[in-house]
Formats: C-alpha cells, sequence, structure tokens
C-alpha cells in the first residue's frame, strides 16, 4: 500500500481549509440567530420548530468542524496551523454552550401538553417527541436559574479535581530508577509499564511493579485528599439535583437502572471462582509459589512468530465479519480501501486508536498499526464502531443519530468476539489455538472482572461518602485491597503494594463509568453467541440495533439485539465464557 493510500481523505469532508474557514463563519451566524431566540424559543410552535432546527444545524456543523480539524491535527501533533484549528474549534463549542445557556430553563417552562397540541398544529414537531420525553422528565433534577447558575460554577470547580490529579502524576511525579534485566539503569514510567509487566524476568517485574505504585504510595496522602473532594463533589450535585445518591445522578443520564449496576457487581461476585482457577493456572504454568499482580501480564502461552501485514489483516477482519451482512461487508470494505483510516505510526502521531465521525460524513478511524495480532483485533474493533456509526447516522435523523456510551463498546467487542472465534476456528495447531484461548482470557479478565472491581470501589467510596465517613489513605487502600483479594481469591498476594494501584486510576475522576466497559463486553459476548448459535435471526436483530442510534434508552436497544442487561443472565453467561475458556485452554496446554 503507498503512503497516501495510507492516510486519510479529508477531501470527503471538506475540500480544503479555506471551505472549513467558510463553514466555521455561518455556523457562527447561525449561533448568533439561536442566541436571538432568547425570551422566545417555545413561544409558539413555529418558534419551538425554529428553535430546535437551529439547535441541530449549530450542533451538527460545529461536530463536523470538529472532526475535521482533530483529523488533521492528529497524525502530526507537531503543526502548529492544526493546533490552531483545534483550538478555533474548540472556543467556538464553549461560546456555544454560553450562548445557549438560556434553553434549558426556557424549555423546562413548558409541558408535554403543551408538546402535542405543538405537534398537532405543526407535525413536523413529532419528530423531536422521545427527546422531549426524555428532557421534560428531568424537570425534578433542574433548579431555577439562580440555582443553575450556582451549579455549573460549582462543575467547573468539580473538574478541578481530575485536572490536579493530572497535574500531579503527569507533571510533578517523579518515579525511580531500576536496573533493568541487562544490567542497565531503566527510568521506570507509565509509558514503558505494560510492556516491563510482560518481561519474563520476574524480578524485573517486581521491581517495576512496587517501583511505581509506591510512588503513587509516596503521595497517598495527597491523592486521597483530592479523590475525597471529587467524591464529596459527586454527591453534592446529586443532592442539589434531588437525586438520592451519585450513583443515581450519573445512571440517568444514559436512563440506565441502578439494578443493572447491581446485578453486575453482585453477579460477579458470586462468581469469582474461574477467575481464581484462572490464577491458578497462571501460578502452575509460571511455577511460582506466591502470585501477585505483576505476575498476570507474561505471557503463558509462547507466541506464534509472525506478522499480520495490514493487507493481509483487513481480509482477516473481512471474512470474520462477513456473516452480518453482504451490505455491511461491502461498506467495511470501502472504510478499509477508501481511505477512512490513517493506518500507520508516525513520528509526532497520536497513540492509541480511535474511531471518530460526524453527520454528513463517513466514519474516519486513527489506527498505530504495526503489523501484530493485536493490530488486526484494534482494527476489528474500530471497524465495529464506524460501522455502527454509519448504519446509526444512515437510518436516523440527526437528533438520534449517536449513541450512548453504555452502547457505544458493544459494536465494537462484538467484532472483536466474531473475530476471535473465526480465528479460532481456523487454527491448526495447539499452539495457535492456546494463543487465542489466552488473550481472550486476558481481555475478559482485564475488561469484565477488572473494570467490574473498579465499579465496585466507587460504589464504596461514594456510599461511604454519603454516609458522612471520612475517606481516608487507610480506608481507600483497604477497600481496593480486600477487592483484590475477594476477586481473585486465596492464591493473590493482596499485598500492600497493591492496595495503591486505585490512585492510578483516572478514570474514578469520571464517576460511574467503567462499569460500561464490563457490561459492553457482557453485551458483545451474548450477542456474538447468539449469532453463532441462532444465525441469521439473530444477525437480523443485532442489525436493527446497529441501526437504531439513540432512538430508545440503551437497555431497550439491547433487548432488539436480544440481550437483556436487566437480568443477571448475560453477565452469568459471560462468567460461563471465561470458565469454558478455561478449559479448552487447558486442553489445548495438555493441562
Amino acid at each position: 500500500m503507498n503512503q497516501q493510500n495510507a492516510t486519510w481523505n479529508l477531501q470527503d469532508m471538506f475540500e480544503n481549509d479555506a471551505a472549513w474557514e467558510a463553514q466555521l463563519k455561518e455556523t457562527q451566524q447561525l449561533m448568533d440567530r439561536l442566541a436571538a431566540k432568547q425570551g422566545r424559543a417555545a413561544s409558539t410552535a413555529a418558534d419551538l420548530l425554529e428553535t430546535a432546527r437551529l439547535y441541530e444545524q449549530c450542533n451538527m456543523k460545529l461536530e463536523q468542524l470538529y472532526v475535521y480539524a482533530s483529523c488533521k491535527y492528529h497524525p502530526d501533533l507537531s503543526v502548529d496551523a492544526s493546533k490552531g484549528m483545534m483550538e478555533t474549534i474548540m472556543t467556538e463549542v464553549s461560546r456555544f454552550g454560553e450562548k445557549t445557556a438560556f434553553l434549558a430553563p426556557e424549555l423546562m417552562e413548558g409541558s408535554m401538553e403543551q408538546f402535542n397540541a405543538f405537534c398537532k398544529e405543526m407535525p413536523e414537531l413529532e419528530v423531536y417527541r422521545h427527546y422531549a420525553e426524555d428532557f421534560l422528565a428531568k424537570k425534578a433534577h433542574v433548579l431555577n436559574k439562580q440555582g443553575e447558575e450556582i451549579l455549573v460554577r460549582m462543575a467547573d470547580l468539580s473538574g478541578s479535581f481530575r485536572k490536579v490529579y493530572d497535574d500531579l502524576t503527569i507533571n510533578d511525579m517523579e518515579f525511580p530508577e531500576i536496573e533493568g534485566p541487562d544490567g542497565k539503569t531503566v527510568k521506570i514510567s507509565e509509558a514503558g509499564y505494560g510492556a516491563a509487566l510482560q518481561n519474563p524476568d520476574r524480578a524485573y517485574r517486581k521491581a517495576y511493579f512496587e517501583g511505581l505504585l509506591g510512588t503513587y504510595g509516596k503521595h497517598i496522602r495527597s491523592i486521597s485528599s483530592n479523590y475525597s473532594g471529587a467524591v464529596k463533589a459527586d454527591v453534592y450535585m446529586a443532592k442539589s439535583r434531588n437525586y438520592k445518591t451519585a450513583r443515581e445522578a450519573a445512571l440517568a443520564d444514559n436512563h440506565i437502572p441502578e439494578e443493572v449496576y447491581d446485578n453486575l457487581i453482585q453477579t460477579v461476585r458470586a462468581n469469582t471462582k474461574p477467575l481464581q482457577d484462572y490464577v491458578s493456572l497462571r501460578k502452575q504454568i509460571l511455577g511460582i509459589e506466591d502470585f501477585h499482580f505483576y505476575d498476570f501480564f507474561v505471557p503463558i502461552v509462547k507466541d506464534v512468530a509472525r506478522e499480520y501485514p495490514y493487507d493481509e489483516g483487513k481480509e482477516i477482519v473481512l471474512k470474520a465479519t462477513a456473516v452480518l451482512g453482504e451490505d455491511y461487508n461491502e461498506i467495511m470494505r470501502h472504510g478499509v480501501d477508501d481511505r477512512w483510516i490513517d493506518i500507520y505510526p508516525g513520528k509526532n502521531k497520536m497513540t492509541g486508536a480511535y474511531s471518530t465521525g460526524a453527520y454528513g460524513f463517513h466514519p474516519y478511524m486513527l489506527l498505530n498499526y504495526d503489523n501484530t495480532l493485536e493490530d488486526v483485533f484494534t482494527l476489528g474493533h474500530e471497524l465495529g464502531h464506524s460501522m455502527h456509526t454509519y448504519f446509526s447516522q444512515k437510518n436516523q435523523p440527526y437528533l438520534y443519530s449517536d449513541y450512548s456510551i453504555f452502547c457505544a463498546e458493544v459494536a465494537s467487542t462484538t467484532n472483536e468476539m466474531l473475530l476471535f472465534h473465526d480465528l479460532l476456528q481456523k487454527a491448526q495447531t495447539d499452539e495457535e489455538r492456546a494463543l487465542l484461548l489466552s488473550k481472550h482470557l486476558d481481555d475478559i479478565r482485564s475488561t469484565f472482572y477488572r473494570q467490574t472491581m473498579f465499579a465496585d470501589f466507587e460504589y464504596q467510596t461514594h456510599k461511604l461518602a454519603e454516609e458522612g465517613a471520612p475517606l481516608l489513605p487507610s480506608t481507600l487502600c483497604e477497600i481496593h485491597r480486600k477487592l483484590n483479594a475477594d476477586y481473585y481469591g486465596p492464591e493473590f498476594a493482596a499485598d500492600d503494594t497493591i492496595s495503591y494501584e486505585w490512585a492510578r486510576i483516572p478514570h474514578f475522576y469520571r464517576n460511574f463509568y467503567v462499569y460500561q466497559y464490563a457490561t459492553g463486553i457482557t453485551a458483545a459476548i451474548a450477542i456474538s453467541r447468539r449469532i453463532r448459535e441462532l444465525g441469521q435471526p439473530a444477525v437480523d436483530d443485532y442489525r436493527k440495533f446497529l441501526a437504531s442510534g439513540s432512538s430508545a434508552h440503551p437497555i431497550e436497544l439491547l433487548k432488539i439485539a436480544g440481550v437483556d442487561m436487566a437480568s443477571p443472565q448475560p453477565v452469568l453467561d459471560t462468567v460461563a465464557d471465561f470458565a469454558e475458556t478455561l478449559a479448552e485452554l487447558k486442553k489445548a496446554l495438555h493441562i
């Protein structure tokens, strides 16, 4: 593949930067028109329709401008002009928020009775019914204008806890140096942590682990005080908005019943035996007497030495997902062949991978593809996001074209599950099977069990704060140490060092977020199993889900795909999948 074909074709969005600038000016004018609606946003049916359409146009155009600017900037973060475009659009997004601050309080003065009357007068408003119902249902949690202004300022203050955490852990925290396996000095860093824990030299893994978490331990008082402030802010905001708990407030945004959260934690806690059996197996294979957290990442299966060039990797993904339909496959091929993807690593390129998109444009994906099996799975993952975006936008009006965070990881992980089972079926040796099975177990451990454990931590800390108990360093560390002991079992060394691990999780500053990683993989495992067992009817259900955007609440949308996340069954099925995979791995390893 030549270099040009390995990069984005941004002309599918805007012909050039001048066209982007022209849309920016047009959007600024639309924002001014919308701001002029203050005081008469919903005075009449015609006013409400104009307000709604202006708001949609502004949002849509700002998203388009943002996606183009980010796609210009992320392949090379050193280019000042692209950085300037990003700063420009972020400023406009902030201005949009300021200019439309009047909308929510003004529209909250309405009612569904009034909306129904307006719909009879202007049927074009009917498309907004689901949005209106959700919006007005929050009336009990919206304060008067003065109260809302106070909470807006409080929200800015709450955000400072994450900023303090980032400043401390990224800028101020100094990690020590240790001796590497080759005798050379190694500077410990977060960037090198993952690779270090995969190193076969156990003494090195231990030193790196203790050096990194021990540094968090030295700052545990500051981090604990900061996190305690963040939790108290969550509780304050929830109480101010008339929610009983911070968790209820956080889950209400996506209309997720609290039973979903409870089901996840309670069901996982009651079914940790397969995870503890996995600890035992790793301990046996590694030949160690005591199993520590730093023993989770070193490979227990010898890698089958081979590379997967991009052209081969994309064909593997296309074949694995062919079951989802000819049209699905055809659109996916457009994505991998027609420059929807910036494929390879670059000197100043953003790390990681993502899928992005704006209504009216096809999705775009950023990869750092380096010919590994993991890169093939990442390609499948990001294509899953992009296909979800494509079909949601194709089948829904702009208002309902996006999808919630709760649903976001389902489509991407479903692709990964289909890819895993396809590769497993085609594996020709026990070594190939063992490698895939080991990867699958690690994925479930890290995404299902571990994120549930983090969700458990959040629940306990917020509950303590709501009861008026202080979140002392010793309290927070003991909660996390005990969670590790409870989940991983008696053969896991839940020592003082692992008790500091909670302090290195930045997601805790986005309260009650991490549980969605666990529910996402749970739903994906259930969907992929339905597709394998039921065939076309299950595919049809899943395709309806992909096309639904946010036209209904997440739990109802997943029911369309055949998964009831309000029940414990999908969680139990994920536990069963883990146990079955563990048994298959033992068989492949002749244990």
